[in-house]
């Protein structure tokens, strides 16, 4: 994966967009489902009854909502005005698999192992747009002292660096 420049105000945008949309759209849904279960499969209310026992009719309608919402964002990801959104997703991904390895790769990286330099390398400048992006600057100042110190590492092992070598199969190694 590379790493790419992305607009802020288009990806805060569209990001805020797509959040706030698939939230109204499960909310709805769910109330739609959960009612249209009831209405087929449900107990009717008595009056001045307790409950009616439905939850398991509300839960599924539920769970339908949420299965048409990943059924639409799967369908919508792949739409250019979508791209930034998914590709920091993908981006966001990419660094949870990284930091699950990172004890494992830092160490590598102190013995002077080149691949585990590039992988930290990607790591911290993926973390930066990342923390850009979402307005994370109380640990922004974190991120560039890591950089600091791995590009002093990696001058001082002589090697030159590019983060467009990172590839997901580095981290199997490690």
């Amino acid at each position: 994966m590379k790493l790419v420049k992305i607009d802020k105000n288009q990806y805060r945008s569209v990001n805020n967009q797509v959040q706030i949309g698939l939230v109204v759209i499960l909310a709805i849904l769910s109330l739609v489902f959960g009612q249209l279960m009831i209405y087929f499969f449900g107990v009717k209310p008595l009056p001045g009854a307790e409950s009616t026992g439905n939850f398991h009719l509300n839960f599924t309608g539920v769970i339908l909502a949420l299965m048409v919402c990943s059924l639409l964002i799967r369908n919508l990801r792949e739409k250019p005005k979508f791209y930034e959104v998914y590709y920091v997703w993908q981006l966001k991904q990419l660094q949870n698999k990284i930091f699950r390895k990172l004890k494992a790769v830092q160490q590598a990286a102190k013995d002077n192992n080149r691949d585990a330099l590039v992988i930290l390398s990607f790591y911290y400048q993926s973390l930066a747009i990342v923390y850009e992006l979402d307005n994370n600057t109380l640990t922004m100042s974190n991120v560039n002292n890591e950089l600091d110190k791995l590009q002093q590492a990696i001058e001082a092992a002589g090697y030159t660096i590019n983060t467009d070598e990172f590839t997901p199969e580095m981290l199997q190694a490690f």
